[in-house]
């Protein structure tokens, strides 16, 4: 089993996360008079392939899965990830793949060659495993960027996350879109049901990002009754539910 990688801490760590923030900014515009929410779920687990896409399908919605194909078939803290029969199942039914890197690189903690290789890596692995679909949305291990890391990978996708706790409103950044977690036990649920309810007074662009989908979830991940509070407080703001490079495609369309 894989043990769970911790970030830097301290305040450099903290410093190159701010500049991260805010050097070599891609700005996008997000004003809508309709709320949109995006589903997604990295890593990923196979309980996220299972109990998380049977609670959006029975709505209709569909999510972003980002994968790392390293992890693919085995096991790690998550428990069982994802396999090849999940991505043929997800994306015969809609769902988005995403890019995580192969090895769930930190992207602040090696040189960009290296993230670029393993990106490139991680491409040529999922089209190994069948995957026929573009890969359009990338989502930063651990949430950790660098300036020239943003600016390398905008190359080839069209959209980047991060995982800033903050619904996309106004003026953002599609090189580091802020997102809000699914995960932190009943208050952090609670915070992501309130993300909901926000938006029904101040429209925005909010995505979340879960891992595991389990009756007992790692800190990184929430029970398969937890997301469905989420997806209630959603469908109750009336917003639009559309995969991360759908919503994309609305809000540059209706800039």
């Amino acid at each position: 089993m894989n043990a769970p990688y911790i970030p830097g801490a301290g305040l450099w760590a903290g410093l190159n996360r701010r500049w991260a923030r805010f050097a070599s900014r891609v700005p996008m515009r997000v004003h809508t008079d309709h709320a949109i929410v995006s589903f997604s779920f990295d890593d990923f687990p196979k309980s996220a392939a299972i109990a998380g896409a049977a609670a959006l399908e029975k709505r209709g919605w569909r999510g972003t899965y980002y994968a790392s194909a390293g992890y693919a078939g085995g096991i790690t803290h998550h428990g069982t990830m994802f396999d090849a029969g999940d991505l043929q199942r997800l994306t015969s039914k809609g769902h988005e793949i995403g890019c995580h890197t192969y090895s769930h690189l930190d992207a602040a903690a090696v040189p960009t060659s290296e993230l670029l290789a393993d990106v490139a890596r991680n491409a040529r692995a999922l089209e190994a495993m069948g995957l026929e679909t573009e890969l359009e949305s990338f989502a930063f291990a651990y949430g950790e960027a660098t300036p020239a890391a943003k600016q390398a990978l905008l190359e080839h996708f069209s959209n980047l996350r991060g995982v800033r706790a903050r619904i996309n409103r106004g003026a953002t950044d599609r090189g580091l879109l802020q997102s809000v977690p699914l995960d932190g036990g009943e208050a952090g649920i609670a915070r992501a049901v309130d993300a909901a309810h926000s938006l029904v007074g101040h429209p925005g662009w909010l995505i979340y990002y879960g891992h595991d989908v389990q009756d007992t979830p790692t800190q990184w991940g929430c029970t398969p009754d937890q997301l469905e509070q989420v997806c209630d407080a959603v469908e109750a703001s009336g917003a639009r539910v559309m995969t991360v490079a759908e919503a994309l495609q609305t809000l540059d369309a209706d800039a």
